[in-house]
């Protein structure tokens, strides 16, 4: 079999939470070696899960927190190698234990790193370096790494040693304004987490081009990419209307940015009859006048739609209102996948709004195979997770290493990576560094 595109490439994985995490996936995915680095005596929240050892009373109390689904509900004797929370990120992975706080720890690290291309680190300000950890110390060990630090909000600035996750970071770039509807306020906008995928993405294409740069140099580099920042690119527009227009926008609901019009999410029929229509939607756009004409004839082109105001982007922008009431009362007869393949066949754009069992088992999704049977540690499953992104037909990528277990390569990276005899790796063990379940005193 061919090679696979970073195959050769080893990165330490320093990662908590999902914004570096995410990074190395697609890295591992692409054929790097990603070694994720943990430490049993830590634990760090959102990585593997909410907590090690969740009590059962706990989890039922969590209510519609899905991060907590255990394989039939059950948290197991290791919960932090079956939490949702971590199963998806941690494909294509390998992982070792070490206890950075202690000397040896860290030199154990930096043997590591003297076998190593790239280190991806996205901890809270500060706590690598408290460990000893930076991109000159990594240097010492080997001259041409390659560092990746995603801060929060940057290694400068007055917010540097801000702490922070994913919707922290919307927030402070204005995302959460920008979403919800105008008529409330942001206490009922949800929480969404697209600036960890964005920054992982975004994180993954910095280390490849700094590799690339280092086959031409034979320099290494430190990546700073403040999550913050990146975040800021996915509304790009809203800050380009206020810099040139002094236009500061709120939430537009479904509304198109662009003012294409109609543009919303509509009532369908559900499959418990017409009284039940809440329970289906449809999204659909029109973004151009030859659209609106192909909607007309959709509809069956009914008197209201042949309004010469609505001949035009700007007058149906202008009657949206109207619109919209008009196609709710269309689309409410119809089921949402066979409207979505009518508006389709007819040149509209348009999707039923799925809920995940229903995108799960959509036969669109089934076909291209995104979800595959796997088996977690312990053999538990098989169960159906994501496989790769990308599909390269002359080096294919598939699911190589289910989700990994805490220290499951422990042989691999004390012994074949670093050398170490059996004797020293059996005092490492007794000295808590090489484990495969978090020391008893992590909750």
């Amino acid at each position: 079999m061919a090679r696979k595109p970073l195959e050769g490439v080893r990165v330490i994985d320093l990662c908590v939470v999902w914004a570096g995490t995410f990074a190395t996936l697609l890295l591992a995915d692409l054929g790097a070696e990603v070694i994720k680095v943990e430490n049993p005596f830590v634990w760090h929240p959102m990585t593997r899960g909410g907590r090690a050892r969740p009590p059962k009373e706990m989890l039922q109390g969590l209510g519609v927190a899905w991060s907590i689904g255990y394989p039939n509900r059950e948290p197991g004797p290791r919960p932090w190698n079956y939490s949702p929370t971590f199963v998806q990120m941690f494909r294509n992975k390998k992982s070792f234990t070490v206890d950075l706080r202690r000397p040896e720890g860290l030199d154990i690290l930096g043997r590591l790193a003297e076998k190593s291309d790239v280190v991806v680190e996205n901890n809270a300000a500060g706590t690598l370096e408290k460990l000893g950890v930076t991109y000159e110390w990594l240097k010492n060990h080997r001259q041409d790494i390659i560092m990746l630090s995603m801060p929060a909000y940057g290694l400068t600035g007055p917010y540097a040693d801000a702490r922070a996750l994913g919707v922290h970071l919307e927030s402070v770039m204005g995302h959460t304004l920008l979403r919800g509807y105008s008529d409330l306020d942001p206490s009922s906008t949800s929480v969404i987490y697209s600036a960890d995928y964005m920054a992982g993405a975004q994180g993954a294409l910095a280390v490849m081009m700094a590799l690339w740069q280092r086959e031409r140099t034979g320099d290494g580099q430190l990546i700073e990419m403040a999550q913050a920042e990146n975040a800021s690119g996915m509304f790009a527009q809203a800050f380009m209307d206020y810099a040139l227009n002094g236009n500061a926008h709120g939430p537009i609901g479904n509304r198109s940015v662009f003012g294409a019009a109609p543009c919303g999410v509509y009532p369908c029929r559900s499959s418990g009859g017409a009284e039940m229509a809440e329970d289906r939607w449809i999204a659909l756009t029109v973004t151009s006048d030859g659209e609106w004409t192909a909607l007309r004839r959709a509809m069956g082109d009914p008197e209201w739609a042949r309004s010469p105001e609505l001949n035009c982007q700007s007058g149906r922008a202008a009657r949206q209102d109207f619109m919209d009431q008009k196609l709710a009362e269309w689309t409410a007869q119809f089921d949402d996948y066979d409207l979505f393949h009518r508006l389709q066949a007819a040149g509209v754009p348009a999707a039923p709004v799925l809920e995940v069992s229903r995108a799960f088992d959509d036969p669109h999704v089934q076909a291209r195979g995104l979800y595959q049977p796997q088996r977690l540690y312990d053999g538990l499953g098989p169960y159906r997770f994501c496989t790769p992104f990308y599909r390269f037909p002359e080096t294919p990528l598939d699911v190589y290493q289910p989700p990994v277990a805490l220290g499951e390569h422990n042989d691999y990276v004390y012994k074949e990576l670093l050398g170490v005899s059996d004797k020293e790796y059996e005092r490492l063990r007794a000295a808590g560094h090489v484990a495969m379940d978090f020391d008893p005193s992590v909750p």
